[in-house]
């Protein structure tokens, strides 16, 4: 899992008939540089833009809609209302 940020939508009025129903966002990786490369994932969660999410890949992601028959590779399946990073000391 990694964390991103939901950046935009995607509309797709022509697309793969099993990917018809699903939301699409536009997730970029949360490293702080803003500079991770956006990328397409299904919302499972209904997440909106700005939300920290979990997002996941590969086949964990199509698992996540417990279909293996969808053409996709990323999926958002949690929204985070909090994070708490600890620091430690490094050893001398």
């Amino acid at each position: 899992m990694v964390v991103c940020k939901v950046v935009g939508h995607v509309w797709a009025t022509k697309k793969e008939p099993s990917l018809e129903g699903l939301k699409l966002m536009l997730v970029q990786e949360d490293t702080g540089s803003g500079k991770a490369p956006i990328q397409v994932a299904a919302d499972v969660v209904g997440a909106g833009i700005g939300e920290r999410v979990l997002v996941v890949s590969g086949s964990t992601a199509r698992k996540a809609f417990g279909r293996d028959d969808v053409p996709m590779d990323m999926a958002i399946v949690g929204i985070i209302d909090s994070m708490e990073q600890v620091s430690v000391p490094k050893k001398k």
